[in-house]
């Protein structure tokens, strides 16, 4: 005996699934209209989390940052390869956060923000890639209680705040690490999806 979906129904279930799929990323429109906060000084940001992780080619750090932009919590970790989805990048980003900082779901308001920095192969022009990445860190940053930052490439070109037209040539995805400036305070070893280090909440702290 055989079983199986008539022709109809499984061509239904493929599309809801491709749909499905397909909504889980942001297009750059979608993503200027979510009300995204413009850091003050994003190659501080980005000079800061490159000598702290110096990521690599499918590296991505998430960093969470206080109101005046300094550090409180960051992680590092290399992507998996597998096709580009928005729930699973959630998934993985939530656990980073998890593992790094605390929660804010009691505030009523989010104070702290979620920054994320990826390094990648191509030039600065949105990626599908990219929309799962946004999806993600927005969706990730709501069950964490934080706002959602900024979402910034690092290619070989350099790095570039997507959505807001903000990039420049250094650092790179293959530039040395650049005078450490974030929140004035040296580097620490970066981490790479471990647990949470106590160097870096009491560096936090201070």
């Amino acid at each position: 005996m055989t079983f199986g979906f008539a022709p109809s129904s499984a061509a239904s279930l493929s599309t809801s699934a491709s749909a499905a799929s397909a909504s889980r990323l942001l297009e750059p429109a979608e993503w200027a209209d979510a009300g995204i906060p413009l850091l003050r000084n994003p190659r501080e940001v980005v000079s800061g989390l490159h000598t702290r992780h110096l990521p690599r080619i499918g590296t991505a750090v998430v960093a969470v940052l206080d109101p005046e932009e300094r550090l409180c919590a960051s992680a590092s970790f290399s992507r998996r390869t597998a096709p580009a989805d928005g729930w699973m990048f959630r998934n993985v980003l939530l656990d980073q956060l998890r593992r790094v900082i605390p929660h804010d779901l009691r505030r009523r308001t989010p104070v702290r923000t979620a920054v994320l920095l990826y390094c990648r192969e191509g030039d600065a022009r949105w990626t599908e890639e990219d929309g799962a990445w946004m999806w993600g860190l927005r969706d990730a940053c709501t069950l964490h209680g934080l706002r959602c930052g900024a979402y910034i490439t690092l290619t070989h070109d350099g790095w570039q705040v997507l959505g807001e037209g903000r990039g420049g040539r250094r650092p790179s995805a293959d530039s040395a690490p650049e005078p450490f400036a974030l929140s004035q305070a040296p580097p620490l070893t970066p981490r790479t999806g471990g647990a949470a280090s106590e160097v870096l909440r009491r560096a936090a702290a201070r």
